[in-house]
């Protein structure tokens, strides 16, 4: 034998996931059942205003004390470090996140600085961050200057499915588009031999959690978005929630990431887009990883009309680019190999590649008529 051994296969899960309506109550009994006694809340003021007393009456339920960390609207350095301060002079032995990605991002951090244990608790199903290990954090500008780690996945995610469809419809749309990349990025990341967020080689099992995160949202993807539309908590819903939060946020994270994420990198970067969620230019992104995949018209044409039946952007002027011209998908493609998971691919991407893709995503999804609802 020679040479070094191959990586090992590495999966990680958080300590805990809880979902259902009404799931915010059990708080208080949670945080005694791991071990902790003095939480921090961390939320913003809109969060605040919209959960109104059910969180305090939650710890004052199981005789904890209630304190809130009043959050600002963005994750930065210097933010987790001022309320790192605030909550160790409160003693916390557990940092508790209410709210969407940049405050559970920021309660991650201070869980990170302080070394408590963390529940995070979702308001909004618009990404997979909540299972995580992933702390992105922003400058004052909102541009991103790092990724930054927890050493463990945090120790339970509640999520009450009750909160989340009172959210904006846009925002568990955007939870799909986001989710509906995992299968085709774990698969071309495990052929290309590429490592997951862990360091390590994926396992089948984060393939099969891809997968299943796609098949949940083919089958109940349509009836979800209109019962949220109702704000109303169904089954359908209740089972996108969970492929949208769970088996995302694990196929993500151990199954590897690949083009349609890195194309963030570039589309990030143009100001018209300034206004797209995440989740939105991810799922345009698998359009263009379709195209570089070779995948036959028909399957093509397949994907994209899904994505429009969903309501998620099939073309770069839905996302809020209508002028895109050839220099600037030049740029945007450049940045997109600037990307450290461009190498999870089976074939070898090039800056032109991408542009090209880009085009011809671009017309696949303008090709599409069929309006949604």
């Amino acid at each position: 034998m020679s040479g070094h051994p191959a990586p090992a296969r590495i999966i990680g899960f958080p300590g805990r996931y809880v979902q259902g309506a009404g799931a915010l109550r059990s708080l208080g009994t949670l945080v005694r059942e791991i071990g902790c006694l003095r939480p921090v809340l961390v939320s913003d003021d809109v969060v605040d205003a919209a959960l109104g007393t059910l969180v305090p009456d939650a710890l004052r339920a199981a005789s904890l004390p209630v304190q809130r960390l009043r959050f600002g609207g963005e994750c930065t350095h210097a933010a987790i470090a001022a309320l790192s301060a605030q909550a160790r002079a409160a003693g916390a032995d557990v940092v508790v996140a209410l709210g969407g990605g940049k405050t559970i991002d920021t309660a991650k951090g201070i869980a990170r600085e302080l070394g408590t244990r963390l529940v995070v608790a979702p308001t909004v199903a618009s990404n997979d961050s909540p299972t995580s290990r992933l702390i992105v954090v922003y400058d004052d500008a909102h541009r991103l200057v790092a990724v930054d780690y927890l050493a463990r996945n945090p120790d339970a995610v509640l999520v009450d499915t009750e909160v989340i469809v009172r959210a904006p419809v846009r925002f568990f749309r955007a939870g799909i588009g986001d989710a509906i990349s995992k299968r085709y990025e774990a698969a071309q990341c495990a052929g290309a031999g590429g490592l997951n967020f862990f360091g390590g080689r994926p396992p089948d099992t984060a393939g099969l959690l891809a997968e299943r995160c796609h098949a949940a949202i083919v089958a109940h993807g349509q009836a979800a978005i209109e019962a949220v539309e109702r704000h109303a908590c169904t089954p359908a819903v209740e089972s996108i929630i969970e492929a949208t939060v769970l088996l995302s946020g694990l196929g993500f994270e151990s199954g590897g990431l690949s083009l349609s994420h890195a194309l963030l990198r570039g589309l990030s970067a143009v100001p018209e887009l300034a206004g797209a969620l995440h989740g939105e230019q991810v799922a345009f992104g698998t359009i263009v990883q379709l195209v570089l995949e070779a995948r036959a018209d028909a399957e093509l044409d397949a994907h994209v009309d899904l994505l429009t039946r969903l309501g998620l952007p099939t073309t770069l002027a839905a996302l809020g680019w209508a002028q895109a011209s050839a220099e600037r998908l030049a740029q945007v493609a450049a940045l997109t190999m600037t990307a450290p998971y461009i190498g999870n691919f089976q074939s070898v991407l090039s800056a032109e590649a991408i542009a090209a893709a880009i085009v011809r995503a671009d017309a696949a999804g303008a090709a599409q008529t069929r309006p949604h609802r």
